[in-house]
């Protein structure tokens, strides 16, 4: 049992954010995207039961699992607490997900979100620890972990109740290290303490980080002009001791390529950079911004077919850019498609399963009497 750190890639490759094309994932451009990264040493790609509709794990076997040696490749995916009923729902969902990617084993698997609340209420519920265990044994997994959003005190409780668990997966970027609801440095610093390995997800918090106003990124470009504003995202996290690898959503072939360069002979953040990064997270703070990170978890069960990370990505660059016009029009081509910010009817659904516990309902409201 446990994970060899120097065994694991820095660059982990998400599975979330695949380009589209007419509403299904584009594959050619995805098997493109993972061709190019796919030549770097060692390669971890992360993927869900309910990543693009179920469609995640499937893109996964036709782009990867088909066309690469099985050995040449790591694989994790994860058990959603929101989709067990009752516990034969569990080896369902395994056996659904083997069926999907193609594979016999997953190298890595985690429960999905663990936090406060109902879905660590399932996970006990159903055991799924020993659950996972039990899988370990039977090598239909490698290693066993759990995504985590939930707060410090329930971190140390699962830690020291369940010493089975490999590795832990966080939200953690430089925004959001003082976060009050996210609290990454906290949960960063309880794993590093335990010396238990650190998978980062949303390290530029769903591309927030990645596109800035013209003055901050400035800030940024005066140090490392070849740099993209995405890498130093990056680098600040894979800088941290105890993070093994870093998961980036990549969208376009262009993101690929970008981050292959910032991983290609890794250079970590030194104090005069971390300055910068400090000075430029302020200058963020100070334009309040809705903390949404396009996860989609919200959408498939959304009665009004509400895009609501749209909705939000339209409101924070108003925010940002009040006179900026084409906010306006972006949501114009949001609602061609999807439903109105004031089509909300309230149901909470949204709000059960958003991993940055946001108050959508009412951000709903805000968003319709800006944009509706």
């Amino acid at each position: 049992m446990g994970i060899e750190k120097n065994s694991m890639p820095k660059l982990g490759f998400g599975l979330m954010r695949l380009p589209e094309k007419e509403g299904s994932i584009d594959m050619d451009h995805v098997c493109r995207m993972v061709d190019h990264y796919m030549k770097m040493d060692r390669r971890y790609f992360d993927t869900a039961y309910v990543y693009h509709g179920g469609k995640s794990e499937v893109a996964a076997r036709e782009a990867l699992v088909k066309r690469y040696p099985r050995d040449s490749f790591m694989l994790a995916t994860k058990l959603p607490a929101w989709e067990i009923r009752q516990e034969s729902d569990i080896e369902r969902i395994f056996g659904e997900q083997l069926e999907r990617a193609g594979v016999e084993f997953f190298d890595y698997y985690l429960l999905h979100s663990i936090e406060d609340g109902s879905n660590y209420d399932t996970y006990v519920k159903y055991d799924c620890f020993n659950w996972g265990i039990k899988k370990r044994e039977e090598g239909k997994i490698r290693h066993f972990g759990f995504s985590y959003h939930g707060s410090p005190e329930l971190l140390e409780e699962i830690l020291d109740a369940h010493p089975e668990f490999e590795f832990v997966q966080i939200q953690l970027n430089y925004l959001d290290r003082t976060n009050p609801v996210v609290r990454s440095e906290k949960l960063y610093n309880i794993l590093a303490k335990r010396n238990i390995p650190i998978i980062v997800m949303e390290p530029v918090r769903g591309g927030m980080l990645a596109n800035m106003a013209p003055e901050i990124e400035a800030k940024f470009k005066a140090k490392r002009p070849d740099d993209s504003v995405a890498s130093w995202a990056l680098r600040y996290v894979a800088s941290l001791p105890g993070v093994v690898t870093v998961l980036s959503g990549m969208s376009n072939e262009e993101q690929v390529l970008d981050n292959i360069k910032t991983f290609t002979d890794f250079e970590a953040v030194n104090d005069e950079e971390l300055a910068i990064i400090d000075e430029v997270t302020e200058e963020i703070l100070k334009v309040p911004q809705i903390g949404c990170t396009a996860c989609k978890y919200c959408t498939p069960g959304c009665p009004m077919n509400i895009s609501i990370p749209d909705v939000f990505r339209t409101v924070n660059t108003l925010r940002r850019y009040p006179d900026d016009w084409r906010s306006k029009n972006f949501y114009g081509g949001v609602v061609s498609r999807h439903g109105r910010a004031s089509d909300c009817i309230g149901c909470g659904q949204c709000e059960g399963v958003c991993p940055q516990h946001l108050p959508i309902i009412e951000l709903l409201k805000e968003a319709a009497e800006m944009l509706d």
